[in-house]
């Protein structure tokens, strides 16, 4: 899906830097897929402590 967008420069040259990519299709989609890892991540902190994994075995045998 072609597409023209006005991103920074300076920011695409740094993700180069950061991430080794060579071009800046590269460095784009290495950062659209950090941007989607870290929201993911996020979601994931935010269930934590909300599921009981103890099975009603488990409870049994601590009583």
């Amino acid at each position: 899906m072609p597409s023209n967008l006005a991103i920074d420069d300076d920011l695409i040259l740094q993700v180069q830097k950061l991430s080794g990519s060579k071009t800046k299709k590269a460095a784009v989609n290495e950062a659209l897929a950090e941007y989607v890892r870290h929201r993911q991540q996020l979601e994931l902190l935010d269930e934590f402590g909300t599921i009981d994994y103890d099975t009603p075995k488990a409870k049994e045998k601590r009583r």
